[in-house]
């Protein structure tokens, strides 16, 4: 249930870099127990998947986590099994792989749109299910969050990208076309669930309306999912900087500043 008071900035800064510092732990952990993890982000357009996927990354060592968002399927992808393109990204031990939109696309988009037949749409609600056991059977750690926004706040927020310049990259003619598709892509949706919410790999669902409170709800579902214990290593002591002896800096004119604007 959607809160009616706002977070306050303080409130929200604090809980989140707890929630940061606890993230540390948790990388340290699956790289040291060489875990796969793979975390799948979906739900409606401007439901604040991205901003999400962006503070789980920040304090999170990029050498061990990446973010995959893969673009349009090339015509030769297309003649692919549907799964191929997405399992040539999935983890190594010690990895954490965040899908950005993933193989659901299939079952959300594609379907709504009329990007694959009825027969594609059918095979992949019965090969889904029977994918990602497959993938839990063979240790990989799958978590899937859908986040849910209500019609009045995806429309504020719509308005809002498309009042501000530095947002309008946010809008593609996918989410445009959205808009005027609310009940398809919500029956669709309902469709997807009933065939892959199992329980090898079940959905969970993000009350999104509020942004940071969901960002917080999410990344605090995350660190609970995957047990973890406190690895840290000792704070470094760091050598002695070498002294200058005899070497001397080139003279500031001979370089090229970039200008001090600010």
């Amino acid at each position: 249930m959607t809160k009616t008071h706002k977070m306050r900035d303080s409130e929200y800064e604090k809980s989140l870099s707890d929630i940061y510092a606890e993230l540390v732990k948790w990388q340290y952990w699956i790289k040291q127990q060489g875990l796969r993890v793979m975390i799948v982000f979906e739900g409606r357009d401007a439901a604040g998947k991205g901003g999400t996927i962006k503070r789980l990354m920040e304090p999170l060592n990029p050498r061990g986590c990446n973010v995959v968002a893969l673009p349009a399927p090339s015509d030769r992808e297309k003649t692919q099994w549907y799964f191929q393109r997405y399992v040539t990204h999935f983890p190594a031990a010690g990895e954490i792989v965040v899908f950005d939109r993933s193989w659901y696309n299939r079952a959300g988009v594609e379907r709504v749109m009329g990007f694959c037949s009825d027969t594609e749409y059918r095979e992949f609600l019965r090969s889904c299910p029977e994918f990602e056991r497959m993938l839990v059977r063979s240790g990989i750690l799958l978590l899937k969050y859908w986040f849910s926004v209500s019609d009045e706040e995806q429309e504020r927020r719509f308005q809002k990208r498309a009042s501000n310049a530095s947002k309008h990259w946010k809008l593609s003619p996918m989410d445009l076309e959205s808009r005027s598709r609310w009940v398809e892509y919500s029956k669709a949706k309902d469709e997807m669930f009933f065939y892959t919410d199992i329980a090898e790999a079940p959905w969970y669902v993000v009350e999104a309306d509020d942004k940071k409170r969901a960002r917080l709800n999410c990344l605090s579902h995350i660190l609970q999912a995957i047990a973890y214990e406190d690895i840290m290593p000792p704070p470094i002591q760091l050598n002695k900087r070498q002294k200058s002896g005899d070497y001397k800096r080139p003279a500031m004119e001979t370089q090229t500043f970039v200008p001090e604007k600010y």
